[in-house]
């Protein structure tokens, strides 16, 4: 426990004495394995950080990320998911990333719908205070997708492409003049109550009684994205209330809370209704609800409206407002990268399986409900045309176009049908000129107890990774979580999970690495990145959290073995 007391007093105290403390801390308490602390990020030959507690049978074992022989294996690195809170606050999270794994990647969080807002206005507070850490200590970040169908920023986007405003006329409807009919049964619609044309102040009105609900004028047909105007004259013995519905959509007035209109005593009153219809009314009218004992008296309504105002944009003004938002978005987020960060998911998950082509291969995902960048871009236009303004973007704000690699990401690609239909596009694309440099494979991987099973997953891992490998492709496993399901085909938690069942988890994910490292070349090797560092409810960590300590288990030896080459 002293050791974690060391930790944490450590990760509130200045950056520039966090190296000091640290090293401190191992020479306190690990004097006989300490070696050199001149770089925060060293790795050589001590125990690593920030373990809470070293136990038997693995306080030995040095970070993960030193076992990596760097001649053999160049571009294999090994990444951590983490969010961009855990990571600023650098405590134990932070601590353990940055000692034991290559990189770290911040999932959606510095994805468009996390930084823009409605107005277009951008949020990169979060962003700029991680990069100015990552300077410091000479670590690396693995970027957030750029473009993509969820977690983008479809306010913004709703606002750039919404219905251009127009200037409309009035268009007069329907009017009645209760005055011209004779005294007698109303002729309109009473829908409960009673009403009729009377004598009242010198002139033939409809009189609404009590407790009534009665259209004062209908028959006329609404547009349900138009704006009407009803106007009518009230007048009344004694105050009276009601309320007002327009083609199914109540009106509130302003004479009390509940919304009701009020009408005074001895004087025509000119009432101003303006609302639109009800999405569901096709008719058109005005019915008003009087109370118990709240007599109206009604004269000469009308009723008219403006037309929608809007209209939708056009195909080339639609297209400029998407090209407007795609440069504004890769400028804004290149210029506070400044070069940082040279590996990002170009695009995210664009395939969609349940639509597929004439030929066979899966269609990139549409929407007629959003707007999608592919969808005004074009589905063989949009890797070209995304990663073209990216990398602009890039070089412009101080990156070497030579560092920067772009890959596309999705999940699901042990089915073959969605690995054959993502190399498809990449195939399109790549002949479009789209720079695209290799694929983020997101796993979903299980060990399971049965045989038959582990063998069937076994076999599903070896093919993907063959297949990944035609691609000549740099290629990048994310998710990198393991969860086990017992012979009864049941997920096996952290705190239920036996050594001996840890074990075999274990053993799993020491085969899925070498299989890797031996499968895909070792030029195009962009790494492994670890969904989960600790466990979760799933023992997928490779510590284990025992009273909010992390512990070393299995998997982290596993881990030290596998990329030894053992």
């Amino acid at each position: 426990m002293e050791q974690r007391k060391i930790f944490v007093l450590g990760s509130r105290i200045g950056k520039g004495m966090m190296k000091g403390l640290l090293c401190a801390a191992f020479f306190t308490l690990h004097s006989s394995l300490f070696t050199s602390c001149a770089d925060y990020n060293d790795t050589d030959n001590f125990t690593a950080q920030p373990d809470p507690s070293f136990v038997e049978p693995y306080k030995d074992l040095a970070p993960v990320k030193s076992y990596i022989n760097r001649e053999t294996y160049p571009n294999l690195t090994l990444g951590a998911l983490l969010k961009v809170a855990d990571f600023n606050k650098q405590e134990l999270a932070h601590a353990a990333a940055v000692t034991n794994f290559d990189n770290v990647a911040f999932g959606t969080s510095l994805m468009s719908g996390t930084i823009v807002n409605a107005k277009g206005v951008m949020n990169f507070l979060d962003m700029s205070d991680l990069l100015a850490h990552v300077d410091e200590i000479g670590y690396e970040v693995y970027g957030s997708p750029l473009f993509a169908n969820a977690n983008q920023a479809d306010e913004w986007i709703n606002t750039l492409t919404a219905p251009i405003e127009i200037p409309v006329d009035y268009v007069e409807g329907k009017s009645v003049n209760y005055n011209d009919m004779p005294v007698g049964d109303f002729p309109g619609k009473v829908e409960s109550g009673s009403a009729s044309i009377a004598k009242y102040d010198g002139q033939n009105t409809l009189r609404v009684a009590g407790n009534s609900k009665v259209r004062i004028i209908d028959g006329f047909e609404v547009d349900p994205l138009a704006k009407y105007t009803t106007t009518f004259y009230a007048n009344a013995d004694k105050e009276v209330t009601f309320y007002v519905y327009f083609s199914g959509k109540k009106v509130d007035g302003t004479a009390s809370s509940d919304g009701k209109w009020s009408v005074k005593p001895g004087k025509w009153t000119k009432i101003v209704i303006e609302s639109q219809s009800a999405p569901e009314e096709k008719d058109g009218y005005l019915r008003i609800e009087t109370g118990r004992g709240m007599v109206a008296y009604i004269q000469k309504v009308e009723v008219g409206y403006y037309p929608d105002n809007h209209r939708p944009q056009t195909a080339q003004e639609m297209s400029d407002t998407i090209d407007y938002a795609i440069h504004t978005w890769c400028d804004k987020l290149m210029e506070i990268n400044d070069g940082r960060i040279k590996s990002f998911d170009l695009i995210d998950e664009p395939l969609d399986p349940k639509a597929k082509l004439e030929n066979g291969m899966l269609d990139l995902k549409h929407s007629t409900e959003k707007v999608f960048w592919q969808d005004i871009l074009g589905s063989e236009n949009y890797a070209p045309e995304v990663s073209k303004v990216a990398s602009a973007a890039f070089e412009k704000h101080g990156g070497n176009s030579a560092d920067l690699k772009f890959f596309i990401s999705e999940t699901g690609l042990e089915d073959q049908t969605k690995f054959e239909s993502l190399k498809y596009w990449i195939g399109i694309w790549d002949g479009k000129g789209a720079k695209i440099d290799g694929i983020n494979a997101k796993l979903s991987l299980t060990y399971n107890e049965d045989a038959t099973k582990q063998a069937a997953n076994v076999e599903k891992l070896n093919k993907l990774l063959d297949n990944l490998a035609s691609t000549g492709k740099f290629i990048r496993l994310s998710n990198f979580d393991i969860k086990y399901v017992d012979a009864s085909n049941l997920a096996v938690t952290a705190d239920k999970i036996s050594e001996t069942q840890r074990q075999q988890l274990a053993d799993y994910y020491g085969f899925a690495i070498k299989a890797y490292m031996n499968k895909i070349p070792h030029d195009k090797q962009a790494g492994i990145c670890k969904g989960n560092m600790s466990d979760t409810s799933d023992p997928v960590g490779l510590w284990s959290v025992q009273n909010n300590a992390w512990v070393r288990n299995a998997t982290y030896e596993a881990f030290c073995n596998a990329l030894s080459g053992q």
